[in-house]
């Protein structure tokens, strides 16, 4: 085990959002942005963006790597771009305003489909669909959850018919 492996969950996230150059064996060197590092095996994953072209993403495997060295931290802009990689389209797309909307646009069509569906949570932000299903902002079928697999798989069918419908 290397000294990289060595390290706790706690230290890697300290190197989360910075630029860094990494040493592995046989004098192979990286560098890029580091996403994350993956607790289990220490495998660093890394955001290379080379100007003009669309960006990268490497992993390092935690058994290869002998040395990182911090060459930067990332600005606010930056910051922004290695979160955009790792989050799901649609999240990044609705204003408060376009959330609710959806939600009272889907709750409407749910309720005119003879479907029970409620609002929960402080804010009745999440749509609770017949008491066993819940949907989460901002409101497509990835963001519906359920112990009942049938249920779950009917509604996100559902969902989808309707999205496509709206578009």
């Amino acid at each position: 085990m290397n000294d990289w492996q060595r390290k706790s969950p706690l230290d890697w996230e300290t190197y989360v959002n910075k630029l860094v150059k990494v040493v592995a064996v046989e004098k192979h060197e990286y560098e890029g942005w580091v996403l994350t590092v993956d607790p289990v095996s220490a495998t660093i994953v890394l955001a290379i963006f080379p100007e003009n072209e669309k960006g990268s993403i490497s992993f390092i495997m935690g058994h290869a790597i002998q040395e990182v060295q911090v060459l930067q931290e990332a600005d606010s802009d930056m910051k922004q771009r290695l979160a955009r990689i790792s989050a799901p389209e649609e999240s990044q797309a609705y204003s408060p305003e376009e959330l609710e909307k959806r939600k009272n646009a889907l709750k409407t069509w749910l309720e005119t489909n003879h479907i029970p569906v409620g609002e929960q949570g402080e804010l009745g932000r999440t749509l609770s669909v017949a008491g066993v299903l819940t949907i989460d902002p901002p409101y497509g079928p990835e963001q519906c959850s359920s112990a009942n697999e049938i249920i779950l798989s009917r509604v996100q069918g559902l969902l989808q018919g309707y999205l496509e419908q709206q578009r």
